[in-house]
This record gives structure tokens, sequence and C-alpha cells, in this order.
């Protein structure tokens, strides 16, 4: 996914969704802040934020906070918008080879018994066609990761009963008889391994033991990322214990 992107320095994000920075003639502005998460190390005062503009006239905010760039010089996308974007550019380019062979993609179906939406449905016309399972359907359900402590990465930065709710869906998708894959998109270029953080979300931790018990498959891809591009690029592997 090419960028097209300026920078500005960060003086507060707040409100969740506003940030004010610093443009490099010195003169401050507010912009959006596509994020509803804690942040954690990802919006430090004076960190460089890079963003994009909107030609939408009727914005109240045009610009949006897109990349950090840490003092560490490490670059992290906070727009969680992209994770579901470069998760279906790297199927559709081959990157993420687990999710293949499929006839249809299509993004955000409702499902489920709990009132969600998939972030991503393959529909699979030669079941033959499937490595893993002969299954119908894939549901895919795609997290960003961003929390990076003491050279560790995590998710979630927060308590997440959404979160929650998706895991339980994905493990009714799986008694259903269909494939559900939980893909968590590693989108800070300092992480280099994940762990479950159940230090933050214990209820979560352990909801994700269970659906990997179920039968939920876990795939985490870590992004390449600068000021001009982004892209789902390296596999990063674990050995189930998550805990």
């Amino acid at each position: 996914m090419k960028l097209s992107l300026q920078s500005a320095t960060l003086i507060q994000r707040y409100k969740r969704f506003l940030a004010d920075v610093t443009l490099a003639d010195n003169s401050p502005i507010t912009m959006h802040v596509a994020n509803t998460g804690a942040m954690t190390g990802c919006a430090e005062p004076e960190d460089t934020v890079w963003y994009s503009t909107s030609p939408n006239p009727k914005r109240k905010y045009p610009h949006s906070w897109e990349l950090t760039q840490t003092k560490k010089n490490h670059f992290i996308c906070v727009n969680t918008i992209r994770a579901n974007q470069l998760a279906e550019e790297a199927i559709l380019n081959g990157t993420i080879t687990e999710l293949q062979g499929f006839e249809k993609l299509e993004r955000e179906v409702k499902y489920g018994d709990e009132n969600s939406r998939i972030d991503i449905l393959l529909t699979h016309a030669d079941r033959s066609s499937l490595t893993l399972a002969m299954k119908a359907k894939t549901y895919i359900e795609v997290k960003s990761v961003t929390l990076l402590d003491d050279d560790q990465g995590y998710f979630p930065d927060a308590v997440t009963t959404r979160g929650q709710k998706h895991l339980r869906e994905l493990m009714s998708i799986v008694k259903s008889g269909h494939r559900a894959v939980l893909l968590f998109a590693v989108l800070h270029t300092g992480i280099n391994n994940f762990k479950v953080a159940a230090h933050i979300d214990k209820k979560y931790a352990d909801l994700l033991q269970e659906a990997i018990d179920s039968g939920v498959e876990i795939l985490i891809y870590k992004a390449k990322i600068d000021s001009e591009n982004i892209s789902l690029s390296e596999q990063l592997f674990y050995n189930n214990e998550f805990k």
C-alpha cells in the first residue's frame, strides 16, 4: 500500500479521536485519530506524526493520523482501518499463503449470534483446493497489534469486550463446520514476537486459548512500514504458549 503523507510533531492526543500537532512551519492544527484503543507507546509527545489529508470539504478535521515515528525510529500504523485493508491486500497478492484457493472475498459480512461482522469472508468453489481443511468458507477476524513493552509485542492494549465477543463467534464458526482464522496484523516495526496480554485482559487470554483448542487458527503477519509504503510481509511464528 502506497502512502502520501506529511509529517508533524505530536503535542497531545485527547478525547480518543483527536490529536494536536505542530506542522513544519510551527503552526498548530487538530487532526482526526482513527483509533479507539489506548495507543500505549504510540502517542508520546514530540513523536513524529505522519498524516494524510482528505479532499472532502465537509470534513471538520481533514487531516488523519496514519503513522507514528517514535524517538527510537520505530514506525507504527495507528489508523486501525488500515489493518483490514492490509490483510485484504496480502491475501489478494498471495503473501498470506495460508489463505489462498478462494473464489470470492467479501468484507464486513454479518454473521454469528452476537450481531457481529466478520472482517473478511472467503468463499471456496473447489473444496479440494484447501490445504488445511476442506471447508466451504473461511471467516477471518483481523486484529491490529501495536503494543510494545520491554521488547515484547502484545494484544490487546486494553480490556476488549468486543475482542472477547469475536473469539466466541469464531468458536461457533468452527462448530458449524467452517474455517475460522484470527489474523494478528503486527503494525509496529519494533515488534518481533507476540504474546496475548493476559496481564491486561485475562478473560481475553483465556478465551483465546479456548479458541485455539477448539480449532480456531492463529496467523501472525508483521508489516513493513515507512513513510511511503506499508504492507504485511513477514510471518511471525508462535509456539501456542500465549499465556
